[in-house]
């Protein structure tokens, strides 16, 4: 198998993790070299991995196939429309753009030039949720709560488009419905962005999504909660497990053999509830997002997290914006 020539551009505290990813991923890749704006920052990085930084992005560009642009979100655009317009596929950080416009004029570049983009929603190939590929997903309420404690690091953005932005894109993937409104409240309180927002989203199948973010928050949360017909399962992206409760008739013929049955008396009748934990597999997020990635190009399949995904998650957390101004 041919590899892939990849280069980096941005090697700030995520580029560097992407840098060991792609070293890793070495089946798929052959790490071209890199790009960063700060000299000192060049000269570290060429030295501790022993691989080429270059002049210029456009530089680099025209010595790869694959860009992955883990730069900061303002700068997203410029580089991917200079990668994607020299034909090279595109791996990009999450948010897709700063802007809305923005991320529409790369969805149509992407289109004209017929290359990959992928965009870098990891919790996408967090094991908690992978844990759950076979099973159908139709839930009709969700309750996402993504807690961090303070880290300047990401404040060039409020805490919307930082943090709450990947369970929009994990609920935009698991509901099939076009969104009905959208409610949100948000309070700056250390930056000049809302450090911590609430938001409502109401789907035209009846979901109902209630999502709260903060990057004040005392201790680490991301959990995330959906509500079926058939089913609750829970899901915890930060110590990656995953529950999921069912409740049965109690002559049901399906009824799992299992030893974490409960009866419960209701006005139906008992009903018979099972508790199971789906088995996690470990596995390296990033690593994997861009082994994903490569495949998608020689396969020639669309990318698990799209350019389109991308966008939708983008102009969801726009939205929500928009709601607490």
């Amino acid at each position: 198998m041919n590899k892939l020539k990849i280069g980096i551009l941005g090697t700030g505290h995520l580029g560097k993790i992407h840098i060991k990813c792609i070293l890793l991923a070495n089946d798929y890749y052959e790490l071209t070299g890199f790009y960063d704006p700060d000299e000192a920052t060049r000269k570290q990085v060429a030295q501790m991995h022993n691989i080429k930084a270059f002049p210029t992005p456009l530089a680099l560009i025209k010595n790869c196939d694959v860009i992955d642009i883990v730069s900061p979100t303002i700068t997203h655009f410029e580089m991917a429309k200079m990668a994607i317009s020299a034909g090279k596929h595109v791996f990009i950080e999450k948010p897709l753009t700063h802007t809305v416009e923005e991320g529409k004029s790369l969805i149509k570049l992407s289109d004209e030039h017929r290359v990959k983009v992928q965009v870098g929603h990891v919790e996408r190939f967090n094991p908690a949720l992978l844990s759950l590929d076979d099973m159908e997903l139709n839930p009709m309420f969700i309750e996402a709560h993504r807690l961090a404690t303070f880290n300047p690091r990401g404040t060039d953005v409020s805490v919307v488009l930082d943090l709450m932005i990947h369970d929009l894109d994990i609920i935009l993937s698991m509901v099939k419905s076009e969104i009905k409104s959208v409610a949100a409240n948000g309070v700056s309180i250390v930056s000049a962005t809302p450090d911590i927002t609430n938001a409502r989203i109401e789907f035209q199948n009846g979901c109902v999504a209630n999502l709260t973010a903060s990057r004040i928050s005392l201790k680490q949360m991301r959990k995330l909660r959906l509500f079926q017909p058939d089913a609750y399962i829970s899901l915890d992206f930060l110590d990656k497990q995953a529950q999921v409760v069912r409740l049965y008739d109690e002559d049901a013929p399906n009824i799992p053999e299992s030893d974490n049955h409960l009866t419960l008396d209701t006005p139906h009748g008992k009903k018979v509830i099972d508790i199971s934990m789906p088995e996690i597999e470990p596995v390296n997020a990033i690593k994997l997002e861009l082994e994903t990635f490569a495949q998608s190009i020689l396969r020639n399949k669309t990318p698990k997290v799209s350019i389109e995904d991308g966008f939708r998650a983008l102009e969801l957390a726009h939205q929500i914006e928009e709601q607490m101004i």
